[in-house]
Parts: structure tokens; sequence; C-alpha cells
């Protein structure tokens, strides 16, 4: 899927957050975009994409069908991290509320969304 990368700016609505999650912090293979339709406004929608094999953010099928989903929701600002956030199980879904992922090594005892060790960890 190309980005183009723009100058931080005030967005316009509906919006579009777009993130990535993997079983490092090298490999995607979630994608999460959720809408927001206006300003303060609740989350109005979500999508994940998941895949096994490869990467999401390199997988044109899933590029498109976002692509699609961000059209379909009329949407004019997203939104999106620098890099992956975490992996890509669900606390409360995956595993149990306030532990750590038993399945992603990498991110065990680690900050989400600094990608460094928790102090006391290693």
């Amino acid at each position: 899927m190309k980005r183009k990368k723009k100058k931080a700016e005030k967005p316009e609505y509906p919006a579009a957050t777009m993130a990535f999650y993997g079983p490092t912090d090298q490999l995607a293979t979630k994608v999460v975009v959720a809408i927001v339709k206006q300003q303060g406004g609740n989350l109005s929608t979500m999508h994940r994409w998941i895949t096994a094999a490869g990467d999401v953010r390199k997988d044109p099928v899933i590029g498109e069908e976002i692509a699609q989903f961000l059209k379909k929701h009329r949407v004019k600002t997203v939104a999106q991290t620098g890099r992956i956030i975490g992996c890509p199980h669900e606390e409360g879904v995956d595993y149990p509320q306030g532990s750590e992922c038993p399945l992603c090594a990498f991110w065990y005892g680690r900050d989400r969304f600094t990608g460094e060790l928790k102090k006391g960890w290693g």
C-alpha cells in the first residue's frame, strides 16, 4: 500500500487511525484501522487484518482492502503509528487481563510504545 507522508496538521473528519502489531518490532502480522466520524467522537467502526504469511505492511491484498475500507467510510485523514506497537494478541481475549502475552517472547516485559524493556525486566 502506498502512503503519502504529510506534515502533522489539524485532522479532517471522518478520520482513521492505523496501528501495526507483530511478534517482534520488525514483523507486523496485524493491522487495526479505526474510524472516528467527528472531533471528540467515539470510535464508530474498527477492522482488523491478520496474516500468517509475511508482513501486513507489504501485502498488496490487505493494502487494497484497507484502501477500500477507508474509501467506504469517506476517511479524510489517516494517522498511523510509525512503528509496531506490541504483539498481535489481545489482552483479556488471547491471554488474561493484566498479564504478559505468553506467545510473544520478544514483547515479554517490554513497553509496547517504546519497545524498551520495562524497569526491573532483563
